[in-house]
């Protein structure tokens, strides 16, 4: 019998012979092995046979983007909001070129994603060959590993090491560049089933040592903070954070990146913190005895002034990747985990010591509630409504209203994404896909298209500027002709707004090239929207009075197809509250 099992184990990861094919369509069945079931492509000269080779697939939908980075930023949206790999494509040259923004976004917010690039054939390499780049070399720095490809018969083993890599252990970008001449080579592909990659470990898991020092720590906190952040989204650990918090009965503030990884109508939420965060949560971190930073970074859009940060707290830092560990700010107990596993030991460990799970009444720490509360009271995220004047702030909370905070929302980058974030109630993690840490203006529509791609009965809307709206307008065309109903709505002000509210708080309200509308007549709303989406077969009503609001937005929300709302909002408005960079919370601007 143990021959027999022996035999039938080796049997399941033995290598597997495929039939001849070139290197395009070993490729493909790689993709499909790997359980790709979308590509976002654009086709030229050096990804041809790739283009060719995918059209013989009944098991990959391959969507045309009308531009690489729009493509790149649709594969990231429907990583982001599935967890799984985002895949995308592009030729040699300028294509590659294209995509360097969106690896390097992904490389910051640590999404898994398997671009794709085609090259010139091996012998023009290095030649300066018509549409030649080293996109192997200029993506060095912002990409988990790459590949260049040389020898058809490794593609397989490639492949499978790619996907591997992007989604395990801290998730990341992995590029793969396929010169043209191996795409069109034949051979007999062998397609292993199991990854062995020398001295790369993902897996890591805490030691119980450290955990129970950890509630050791908790035990004797009288203001604890749980701080988390894109790590327990990529960890899928958010009902263990949740109650990890609900048997601590520890407060959470979340960053950017971990918006909706714990809910924020729960009374443990102080929502987010930093630069824009809540005044609260900013408060209540930094003036924490006990600080739990669960999967995140220490980003200096958090902490302000670094070395101010938590300044009096003990700091315990929970992450996958040790080299996060001690890099912006030193802490007393560092754990090297999966984040998932150490907050489910947590939760056992923490059972057996008495910390029974309650999702009412919290009493543990009244004094530390009593604080919070008197900083939520005094300083809550509001603005000044009016009658007639459309506040950015009051669509956003009218769109969270209308969808009862069920959507999934997307934004591009400037003052929209931080309303975004403050006045949209998150309670499910992967429903706020944004731009954390590289902050890509033109990533809000490429991406509401990815996430509506990846979870198709939900709503998708992305939330935008009229600035960062227009560097990929063209994805429209994408969304029509595919048929894919990401809606969108452009908080139009005609200005780059985030820059000028630096230029009012710093510059003397100075303007530096930061208005985007027509400086021959200012009446005009310029571009005209309306008219740019009727070109694109796409409907889009403009809103300009309060009172007409709620309809419009109704017709958006029902539409089967996609939808604009451009929605004129005043420029003077700022986003508030704001730590001026760097600065410490003690410097809040609250009004």
């Amino acid at each position: 019998m143990k021959t027999k099992k022996s035999a039938a184990s080796k049997s399941a990861t033995a290598p597997e012979r495929g039939k001849v094919m070139n290197g395009a369509e070993i490729l493909v069945e790689c993709l499909e092995r790997e359980g790709v079931d979308v590509i976002f492509a654009y086709p030229g000269g050096c990804s041809m046979p790739i283009h060719q080779a995918l059209t013989k697939t009944k098991k990959i939908r391959t969507i045309l983007p009308r531009h690489e980075q729009g493509g790149i930023f649709a594969a990231e949206g429907y990583a982001r909001v599935t967890g799984r790999v985002g895949v995308c494509m592009a030729t040699s040259g300028p294509g590659a070129t294209n995509l360097v923004t969106g690896i390097a976004d992904a490389f910051m917010d640590s999404i898994p994603l398997v671009a794709i690039t085609g090259q010139v054939p091996q012998e023009m390499i290095g030649r300066g060959a018509f549409q030649e780049t080293d996109v192997f070399g200029m993506t060095l720095p912002m990409v988990k590993h790459s590949y260049l490809v040389w020898d058809i018969n490794e593609l397989p083993r490639i492949v499978k090491e790619a996907f591997y890599i992007a989604s395990s252990g801290r998730p990341g970008p992995v590029l793969i560049d396929i010169p043209k001449n191996i795409q069109n080579q034949t051979t007999q592909p062998i397609f292993p089933k199991t990854v062995n990659l020398r001295g790369y470990k993902p897996e890591r898991k805490a030691d119980d040592v450290a955990l129970n020092e950890m509630i050791g720590l908790i035990n004797q906190a009288k203001a604890p903070m749980i701080y988390c952040g894109g790590g327990v989204m990529s960890g899928e650990a958010s009902a263990e954070l949740l109650e990890f918090a609900e048997r601590t009965q520890i407060p959470v503030a979340t960053t950017l990146m971990g918006i909706g990884c714990f809910p924020e109508t729960h009374p443990l939420s102080l929502k987010w913190l930093g630069m824009h965060g809540t005044v609260y949560a900013n408060n209540a971190v930094n003036e924490a005895d006990l600080l739990l930073a669960i999967g995140v970074r220490f980003d200096d859009r958090v902490t302000g002034k670094v070395e101010k940060f938590c300044e009096h707290g003990t700091i315990v830092h929970i992450d996958i990747d040790n080299s996060e560990i001690n890099k912006n700010k030193s802490v007393r107990l560092p754990i090297l985990s999966d984040i998932k596993y150490a907050l489910a030991r947590l939760n056992k460990l923490l059972d057996q010591a008495g910390y029974k799970r309650t999702t009412k009444n919290f009493n543990r720490l009244p004094a530390w509630y009593k604080q919070i509360n008197e900083w939520k009271a005094k300083h809550p995220l509001s603005f000044k409504d009016t009658d007639d004047v459309i506040q950015p702030q009051h669509v956003i909370r009218l769109l969270c209203e209308m969808t009862k905070g069920d959507a999934i929302i997307t934004t591009g980058v400037g003052q929209h994404q931080m309303w975004a974030g403050q006045f949209y109630n998150f309670n499910k993690p992967r429903t706020f896909i944004t731009s954390a840490g590289l902050g890509s203006m033109g990533f809000g529509y490429p991406s509401a298209m990815g996430a509506k791609v990846g979870a198709p009965h939900k709503q998708v809307v992305d939330i935008d500027g009229d600035g960062s709206f227009l560097m990929n307008v063209q994805e429209l065309a994408t969304a029509h002709i595919e048929g894919i109903a990401a809606k969108a709505i452009i908080l139009n002000n005609q200005h780059l707004g985030m820059v000028v509210q630096w230029e009012d708080r710093f510059h003397g309200g100075n303007r530096g090239h930061t208005f985007l509308g027509d400086p021959k007549d200012l009446d005009r709303v310029y571009p005209n929207y309306v008219d740019i989406a009727k070109g694109f077969g796409v409907t889009c009503e403009r809103v300009l009075h309060k009172k007409d609001l709620p309809a419009a937005m109704k017709r958006m929300l029902d539409s089967k197809e996609v939808y604009l709302l451009d929605v004129m909002v005043p420029y003077t408005e700022h986003v508030l509250p704001m730590i001026p960079a760097g600065k410490t919370y003690k410097d809040i601007i609250t009004e």
